[in-house]
């Protein structure tokens, strides 16, 4: 039975896997790779320690049993909340996932049915935990399964990335005395110390690459406190940054913005990665961050999928139908230039 991608994309949206809690999805797909005649496993994935969530956690493996794959096809099964189930209209899928990255997870096993049909040695690789920690990427990492190379599937608007930035993730913390506001000579502001650091934070010059584009900084949250009426004894902000290179400097230059007003603690880093180009399609720098650094012992990396990196993690995701069967035709492009034809480098 030939496979129909739009369906199987809304199933898959329809299905919630907010991180921590792909099992559900996870199992869906075990089940139905191996109804198409995949030999589909599960990888174990431990959950983090502050999820709450009780769901069982894995990635997917599938290939063909006692077969070692030239190429697998990988992509991500945990979306960002908040669920939004699946819709379509003429011309687009709609709902939480449906380009990050459903759609792409759609679109590479329809790939990998039209490669297997013609003698290619091609697995999948479903993993869980992209959106926060990659968790799943990096327990694949132990587990491969011998390919030459590894096509990750994330928004590119099918283009082929040359490179994918990191992030380095920072908790600024303060600390302070309680007292009653009326009487702030009693206290020590936290918060106030906390709003002092953040501005050197945000004034950081930060490295640009000619052929990528600059280092971004963005202080996401911010929190602290109990009430306006109360001095704060705390105050913490949560600051992400894209980065173009090595972080060396920019870890130094926020910890002394932060000198004697708070700590930093850096508590994820995910480095810059350059990709390899295919010689006539069309390229794009990817400004987000992906599992890529973390799937090295899968093969050399592409990076390629359909879907608009600016409408993920919107209310108003979606991935337009005909974008969605061009990324089959193109995965299937791609796999066999790898294996048979010359590729240049970027």
């Amino acid at each position: 039975m030939s496979l129909d991608p739009i369906q199987l994309t809304r199933r898959l949206v329809d299905i919630e896997s907010i991180t921590y809690n792909e099992g559900a999805v996870g199992t869906f797909l075990a089940e139905f790779l191996a109804g198409r005649g995949f030999a589909a496993e599960k990888m174990p994935v431990e959950q983090h320690r502050e999820s709450r969530s009780t769901s069982e956690r894995f990635n997917v493996y599938a290939g063909t049993a006692g077969q070692t794959p030239d190429v697998v096809f990988s992509t991500h099964m945990d979306t960002v909340p908040p669920f939004i189930p699946s819709s379509e209209d003429e011309s687009f899928i709609y709902g939480r996932g449906s380009c990050d990255a459903k759609g792409i997870i759609a679109a590479q096993i329809a790939a990998t049915e039209k490669l297997r049909e013609q003698g290619i040695r091609v697995g999948l690789l479903f993993v869980a935990g992209e959106e926060r920690d990659s968790a799943g990427a990096k327990a694949a990492n132990l587990q491969p399964r011998g390919s030459r190379f590894l096509i990750n599937g994330e928004p590119t608007d099918n283009r082929i990335a040359i490179a994918s930035k990191g992030s380095l993730r920072a908790v600024v913390r303060a600390t302070g005395k309680m007292a009653h506001s009326a009487y702030p000579e009693l206290g020590d502001s936290a918060t106030h110390k906390l709003i002092e650091a953040l501005h050197p934070i945000l004034a950081i010059p930060l490295p640009v690459l000619d052929d990528v584009g600059p280092s971004t900084l963005n202080i996401g949250m911010i929190a602290g406190g109990y009430a306006p009426n109360v001095i704060a004894d705390h105050a913490e902000a949560q600051v992400m940054v894209r980065l173009v290179g090595p972080s060396d400097e920019t870890r130094r230059a926020i910890e002394l913005a932060a000198a004697g007003l708070a700590t930093v603690d850096f508590t994820l880093e995910i480095p810059f990665k350059r990709l390899r180009a295919i010689e006539g399609l069309p390229t794009m720098v990817a400004a987000f961050t992906t599992d890529v650094p973390w799937l090295d012992n899968w093969g050399e990396p592409l990076l390629l999928g359909p879907g608009s990196i600016h409408v993920a993690h919107t209310p108003h995701e979606k991935l337009a139908k005909k974008e969605l069967f061009d990324a089959i035709d193109l995965y299937v492009q791609v796999a066999r230039r790898l294996l048979n034809g010359p590729a240049a480098p970027s």
